[in-house]
């Protein structure tokens, strides 16, 4: 098969699809893979590096997309990069339709069979390719958030950590699943007054075994989250339904409650945010003020730490890249469940309920999409 690793054209993204020790494993099966010059130049990885692993060096995206069957990313394409998908190209990368229409129409346009990084499951009911994300944007949300509070940035002046004799800052995070945890790890790895809301009783007996006195586990209501968000210095945004539109639990009169300065860094931007004023930002410029409050709400914030996470992602998707290119993406995913539960659109039609019913398009059930379709395809 012909894999295709285009270089990312979003703002400020750094990472790319697939490392060099990745391409020569898939190279040492007997396929191509062209990649698009400087794709790997973020993360430290220029292109001599990838010819050594047996890539193929094109010059440009168009070259990459005119030459590949497989187009393996990092981010949802842009609207260039869909306007050069075709029928028979499958697409394996990260794509967070439910918020985003307008990627949705285009990629039921262009006819491709599109694979979401974010809902490809595992067999403990886990979700593996955001998992390694999650965890990297769990630990940078209090980096994120410690920095946004300095007063230069339009904060409350308070150092997260405390110092001897001044209290330490309060941190309230929103969802104890991946992204929760590891930002409660971080929060706590640096002294700060940590809580833990969730709606799964499961969730914070584990998180309460894991951390003991050191973080407050707090079950999830309306009452709840207003009182802690209240007295919050920062609050983490990590609520995930998969593949559907994050809930709103923070409101725009709840703002209105909370101190001038604190920082609410919304994790879940990526499904539309948890905060009914977040809108995405960027790496180039990533806060806002809305009522006095900071707002971080970078759409893509592991591509600040590119080479940790790139690594960290192809760890996980290398498999699933290997099976679709030995076995070709149909086969692939009528043989396995849990990529065929990646499976977003196909042939102009939508193949995730989460994303159908966040933006009102009618579902299809992948299995009969599949069954139209030839297993070369």
């Amino acid at each position: 098969m012909r894999i295709g690793v285009p270089k990312e054209i979003k703002n400020h993204e750094y990472r790319v699809g697939m490392t060099p020790a990745a391409v020569r494993e898939v190279v040492a099966r007997g396929h191509e893979v062209w990649i698009e010059t400087q794709a790997g130049s973020g993360i430290g990885m220029d292109d001599t590096v990838y010819a050594a692993a047996g890539a193929r060096i094109a010059a440009t995206a168009v070259d990459v997309f005119d030459r590949a069957e497989l187009i393996v990313k990092v981010k949802e394409p842009q609207a260039v990069e869909r306007a050069r998908l075709q029928p028979h190209h499958t697409l394996f990368t990260y794509l967070h339709l439910a918020p985003d229409p307008d990627q949705t129409r285009d990629l039921l346009k262009s006819g491709a069979t599109c694979i979401a990084y974010e809902t490809v499951t595992s067999a403990n009911g886990g979700l593996p390719l955001l998992a390694p994300m999650s965890e990297v944007a769990g630990r940078m949300s209090i980096q994120a958030g410690a920095t946004a509070l300095e007063k230069t940035h339009g904060g409350l002046g308070l150092l997260l950590a405390g110092v001897p004799g001044v209290e330490a800052g309060k941190v309230v995070i929103l969802g104890g699943g991946v992204v929760g945890t590891n930002a409660a790890t971080v929060a706590v790895g640096i002294g700060a007054q940590v809580t833990v809301i969730d709606k799964s009783v499961d969730a914070l007996r584990r998180l309460n075994a894991q951390f003991g006195g050191h973080v407050q586990t707090v079950y999830s209501t309306q009452h709840a989250i207003e009182t802690h968000v209240h007295d919050a210095d920062l609050v983490i945004g990590g609520v995930l339904i998969p593949g559907a539109a994050a809930p709103k639990l923070i409101t725009r009169a709840m703002l209105g409650l909370m101190r001038k300065g604190a920082v609410i860094v919304d994790v879940a931007i990526d499904q539309g945010g948890c905060c009914e004023t977040s809108h995405a930002t960027t790496h180039a410029d990533p806060v806002y003020v809305v009522e006095g409050i900071v707002h971080y709400c970078v759409a893509n914030m592991p591509g600040g730490v590119p080479r940790t996470s790139t690594f960290a992602l192809n760890n996980v998707t290398l498999p699933f890249i290997l099976q679709l290119a030995d076995h070709g993406p149909v086969a692939a995913m009528r043989a396995d469940p849990h990529l065929l539960a990646g499976l977003n659109v196909a042939r102009g039609r939508v193949t995730n309920r989460g994303v159908a019913d966040a933006l009102g398009l009618v579902y299809h059930d992948p299995h009969a999409v599949l069954a139209n379709l030839p297993a070369a395809a």
